[in-house]
Order: structure tokens, then sequence, then C-alpha cells
């Protein structure tokens, strides 16, 4: 008896193209896939640099609270918010599958880890350029208020 999991891998097909079985929409196996996205959320808790991602988020959305930010700049918030996380999500990802298929150090394993905290990193400093552009004059006025 094959597994939900085996009945879905790819098959390949008369012309060597590879295929996707189709599988029908199951609420039992949209919960099944939330839960496996929960266990990835859990990795990503152990990674202590996601929570400080986490943290430095709470304290942003702090500020646009405290600031009543407009609609338009909580949506570039979240936004910016959500592609750091997402960033360290892959760089995470990237980092766990390089450990698997290289346990030895080999230059293209250094190399595959470097670029992807590069990425995090590029995102990273755009959320501190996005934050700048929208805090600076909130905490500007703040301090002529004074």
């Amino acid at each position: 008896v094959r597994s939900r999991r085996q009945r879905q891998m790819c098959i390949r097909d008369r012309n060597s193209k590879i295929s996707v079985l189709k599988k029908s929409f199951s609420l039992r196996s949209r919960i099944k896939s939330f839960s496996y996205a929960l266990k990835g959320l859990q990795i990503l808790f152990m990674e202590v640099n996601f929570v400080i991602h986490l943290f430095i988020a709470s304290l942003v959305i702090g500020l646009g609270a405290f600031f009543q930010v407009s609609q338009t700049e909580w949506l570039v918030l979240i936004t910016t918010i959500g592609s750091v996380l997402f960033a360290e999500a892959i760089n995470t990802s990237i980092e766990n599958l390089v450990d698997l298929v290289s346990p030895n150090y080999h230059e293209l394993a250094e190399r595959c880890k470097d670029v992807a905290a590069m990425a995090v990193l590029i995102t990273a400093m755009t959320a501190i350029a996005v934050g700048l552009i929208i805090f600076v004059p909130y905490l500007t006025m703040m301090i002529r208020l004074e």
C-alpha cells in the first residue's frame, strides 16, 4: 500500500517528460499540509537570527501603532517584515540542505551558504532603509513638538 505522498510523486509519461500525478482536494490533506508548515515554523524558532528578526519586527509593529502610520505605510512595513522573515526561512533551508548533501567542507558548499546569508543581509538592509524612510519623519515631528 502506497502512502499519499508516494501517490503524489512524479512519474514519467510516454515522452519521457515528468508529469505530476493529479491529486484530489481533501480537507484532511490541506490540514496535513498546514501541519508541515507549522513544523517548519518550529524549526525556524530554533534559529537565533529568525527570533532576532521577529523581535525587531515586533518593535517595528509597536512603533507603527504608536505613530499611527498610514494604511500604505502599514502595507509597506508588513511586506518588508514578511520579506525579511521569508529570506531567513530560505537561508535556513539552504543551509540545512547544504549540510545534508555536503557534510564535509567543500568550497561550493561554503559559497552557497555565503550567498544565502547575503540574501538575508540585503533584505534586512532594505528593511532598515524602509524603516528609516517611514519613521524618521514621525520621530522628527515628535522631537520638534517637545
